[in-house]
């Protein structure tokens, strides 16, 4: 299965779209942010299906869940960030990009 930005966000906002809670929800991400780094520090990784629990994979979707919260209590198409941030990053690392491509 998969899912684009678009559909993603809107999933999220459907469940969890509580824009008073806006600085609780970077708490949170920021929360989630830490244990993500003790979970990459202890390399757990997902094992099989039925194991996530403190796993780098959960902890990168608990990222991804607060940073949409964030996007949609602000208004914020992620997915159009996307594209205008490529367009900017493109131009800036131009240089890079030719070098890694000769």
């Amino acid at each position: 299965m998969s899912i684009t930005i678009d559909e993603l966000q809107s999933y999220i906002k459907e469940r969890d779209y509580k824009p008073e809670l806006k600085h609780g929800y970077f708490q949170k991400l920021i929360e989630e942010v830490g244990e993500l780094s003790e979970a990459i520090r202890k390399d757990k990784r997902l094992k099989d299906e039925s194991s996530i629990k403190g796993t780098i994979e959960e902890e990168l979707y608990d990222v991804l869940y607060y940073i949409n919260c964030l996007a949609n209590v602000y208004e914020i198409d992620l997915e159009q960030c996307f594209h205008l941030k490529e367009e900017i990053n493109k131009e800036k690392y131009k240089e890079q990009i030719n070098a890694i491509t000769k």
